[in-house]
């Protein structure tokens, strides 16, 4: 199986349709260069802080966001999303779904249109559906860590 066969699978697995096809998902993890992780643990056996480092360690620019960090990953953590005053062309969520719409809402607020994307098992499909009639790519309960290695396996 090619690597947008790989992916297809791996994004046939979310409960959300609407989510972009495997050559939209490349294109994002293909251009995307900083994201501000919301909810990025402290915790490296976690998958907030496992999938975090995997994305660093391949190149991306991480920002955490964490209110009870100081420092993860080497660099100083954000209380929220509203303190990343750097462009980001990502806002990945490691939150509960029941949070997740108050930060895309605060995402769809920022002037770059960031991509959004909620990780495996979250969903706000209320405020999702908002963004992408805003124009804003949304992607949800989809692992960036299984996406990315979908797409480049070694």
């Amino acid at each position: 199986m090619d690597t947008l066969g790989r992916l297809r699978s791996i994004i046939d697995e979310s409960s959300d349709r609407e989510n972009p096809d495997p050559e939209g998902v490349r294109k994002i993890l293909d251009s995307v260069r900083t994201i501000a992780v919301v909810g990025i643990s402290r915790n490296p056996d976690k998958d907030a802080g496992r999938v975090p480092s995997y994305l660093a360690s391949k190149g991306y620019e991480v920002i955490p966001v964490n209110p009870r960090g100081k420092r993860i990953l080497g660099k100083e953590a954000r209380a929220s999303l509203l303190e990343v005053t750097e462009h980001v062309d990502m806002v990945l969520v490691f939150r509960p779904s029941e949070e997740a719409a108050r930060i895309v809402e605060v995402a769809m607020g920022r002037g770059e249109k960031p991509v959004i994307w909620l990780q495996e098992g979250i969903r706000a499909d209320e405020v999702a559906s908002r963004a992408r009639a805003r124009g804003f790519t949304v992607v949800q309960d989809l692992c960036t860590f299984k996406a990315h290695k979908a797409l480049h396996p070694k």
